[in-house]
């Protein structure tokens, strides 16, 4: 539900930009939370809620963007759309999540 209500909250926002070709949303912050959302060339958007406090999750975005981009996309079972059940991505996943908490750039008041 979360991510359909963003769908269009981020379309709505790229169209009432005044800045030409803008590509919406890129983070949502309230009191409690911030959505971070980055989107490929080709449309594929990848989101992240966070504590407000936390730093580095654009970095991270594109971690995890790269991360399917070599497990996911070239997979050649994989089709577009559908759940992601590939072993490697999800241990790359984790794995990516454990460095950047352990680093500090994705930690509470970092």
């Amino acid at each position: 539900m979360l991510a359909s209500m963003f769908h269009s909250l981020f379309a709505i926002g790229s169209q009432l930009s005044p800045e030409q070709g803008s590509s919406g949303i890129e983070m949502l912050e309230t009191d409690t939370f911030k959505l971070h959302c980055f989107q490929t060339l080709t449309g594929i958007k990848f989101v992240v809620l966070a504590d407000p406090r936390q730093a580095g999750i654009d970095s991270l975005l594109r971690k995890i963007y790269e991360i399917y981009s070599d497990f996911a996309l070239k997979n050649p079972f994989y089709s577009l759309e559908m759940p992601i059940r590939c072993e490697l991505f999800e241990q790359n996943l984790k794995l990516a999540l454990e460095v950047a908490e352990k680093a500090g750039t994705f930690g509470p008041g970092s």
